[in-house]
């Protein structure tokens, strides 16, 4: 028998100001703006003895808010990595920062709630 294969997500929020230097002159992504922002990690895989779970959440929740933190209240286009910081960079930020400590990544989504906005990486 096959054993059954689970997803566990957590969520995590921050808010960040960035600026779209190569833009569209005519948009307003060009000027400096900020967002509030939803980050979930999702893990997945068969649960792990001796407690019986994909991974613990704790960890996950601790780990993702963590990574939340170094963006929180900052401009992302100082980041390395987000020179450019689209919710497709971000996704990766997020993703290369957890895959260490949760090797079952397999789903990282960027959103801005606000303005009905998502990107998701499949990992």
């Amino acid at each position: 028998m096959t054993q059954p294969v689970f997803e566990i997500t957590k969520a995590a929020t921050f808010d960040a100001a960035h600026f779209f230097a190569d833009g569209p002159d005519h948009r307003p992504y060009t000027n400096l703006h900020g967002h509030s922002f939803k980050v979930e990690a999702t893990v997945r895989g068969q649960t792990q003895e001796p407690v019986g779970w994909v991974a613990d959440l704790a960890d996950l929740e601790s780990a993702l808010k963590g990574v939340a933190s170094e963006l929180d209240h900052g401009l992302l286009n100082e980041k390395p990595g987000l020179e450019r910081p689209t919710l497709e960079h971000l996704c990766l930020y997020f993703a290369e920062r957890l895959r260490v400590k949760f090797p079952g990544l397999s789903r990282i989504v960027v959103s801005r709630p606000t303005i009905s906005e998502s990107c998701a990486l499949s990992l």
